[in-house]
């Protein structure tokens, strides 16, 4: 049973010859990619509510709920990357917190009403088992210490803002829930001497935020699915779930095909954390617009089958969140985060100003017209890719 009962495992800094022959190179575990499990339902349930209310309020909402759930997700994410170990304590921990995070599922419908305590008592309850993490991380590690006891005390001020507000009329609970997480958010932040002597590991962050993007671009393809199987076989609904499914794919090629992980390798070895950061924050509008668009696919697939122009909330709920995943791309191809490239900025931006002309001006369009709209932008821009080639950093992966 000893072996059960390993202590957390500083896992950066450590070179192929360090590392276990089993572990080579560094991936994902079986349990983080059975934690991703939870997330899907999760993530399932944010996009069911905003089905039901596709308005600015309704996408709002989906937001400001999506914000809390990926941030958990973002915690356990970046504590694995410095100090997974599997043991028995880890898998107990990583355990409960699944079980948070579908208390969140569960209480997201409810998320922003009077019923909110509970979502905030389950958001408390995922904290807690990463602060306990850092905790013991920090107890076994002494070089560590310093930035597990900064996340530690920083996450357990946002995690008791977050659980005071359980027990505050509904107007201050929001904005405790607010305050809560630009606590949380700033945290790193203010640790940044600490990140650069302990970067987080460039092979494994990569793989991890690209799983959580396939997760929410599960969301489009089931959105095709869900409207192809409440719909009749016609011209124009076989061809707007053509055309939802090409959406799909397109965003998927553009973020895929350009993302790797030498942005963070040059953080690691330059010491500039705020390419880390970068790579962080900017993913948050980037997995909104994406599981949103989702939402908008389904609603211009079940739309199809009706005469008339496509309704104005679901035109702009499609054209506004692949305007989202477009400029957020531009943001990271400018920035260097992904591939560094001054022309698929200018591509990105071009598209997102495309996508918010169709939302302002196709009042006229059906929904066959707006998906094959954004269905052919998302072919021109794979297209200008191709056209110009594949990075050269990239070639090798």
């Amino acid at each position: 049973m000893k072996s059960w009962l390993r202590p957390p495992r500083l896992r950066v800094g450590e070179t192929a010859d360090e590392q276990p022959r089993d572990e080579q190179p560094r991936h994902a575990t079986w349990l983080e990619l059975f934690y991703d499990l939870v997330f899907v339902v999760a993530i399932s349930q944010l996009a069911h509510k905003l089905s039901v209310d596709v308005s600015v309020y309704g996408f709002l909402s989906f937001a400001a709920l999506f914000v809390p759930l990926w941030w958990v997700w973002i915690g356990t994410t970046f504590y694995a990357n410095r100090f997974d170990n599997d043991d028995v304590v880890r898998r107990i921990l990583m355990g409960l917190q699944m079980l948070a995070v579908a208390a969140l599922a569960v209480n997201v419908h409810h998320g922003l009403d009077d019923s909110s305590s509970s979502f905030a008592l389950a958001y408390v309850a995922s904290r807690l088992m990463l602060v306990l993490e850092y905790l013991w991380a920090g107890w076994h590690i002494p070089q560590a210490r310093g930035l597990t006891n900064r996340y530690a005390v920083g996450f357990s001020l946002g995690a008791l803002l977050w659980l005071i507000s359980a027990f505050v009329p509904l107007s201050l609970r929001f904005v405790l829930w607010t305050v809560g997480l630009a606590v949380d958010f700033v945290t790193p932040m203010l640790a940044r001497t600490m990140v650069q002597q302990l970067p987080p590991h460039p092979e494994h962050l990569p793989e991890r935020f690209g799983l959580f993007t396939i997760i929410v671009l599960g969301e489009a393809i089931i959105a095709v699915v869900n409207g192809v199987s409440e719909m009749h076989w016609e011209f124009a609904s076989t061809l707007c779930a053509i055309a939802g499914f090409t959406i799909a794919f397109s965003l998927w090629w553009l973020y895929f095909e350009n993302v790797s992980g030498s942005a963070l390798e040059t953080a690691r070895t330059s010491g500039r954390v705020q390419i880390l950061q970068l790579w962080l924050y900017i993913h948050l509008p980037l997995v909104i617009g994406l599981a949103a668009t989702g939402i908008g696919v389904e609603k211009g697939i079940l739309s199809a089958g009706h005469a008339g122009v496509l309704a104005t909330p679901e035109r702009w709920l499609l054209c506004g969140s692949v305007a989202l995943c477009y400029g957020s791309l531009a943001v990271l191809h400018r920035m260097g985060v992904i591939f560094m490239c001054k022309a698929r900025t200018r591509h990105r931006l071009v598209g997102m100003a495309a996508m918010l002309g169709v939302g302002l001006v196709g009042t006229e369009l059906s929904a066959m017209g707006v998906m094959s709209f954004v269905a052919l932008m998302g072919i021109v821009q794979v297209g200008l890719d191709l056209y110009q080639g594949k990075p050269a950093s990239l070639k090798a992966a």
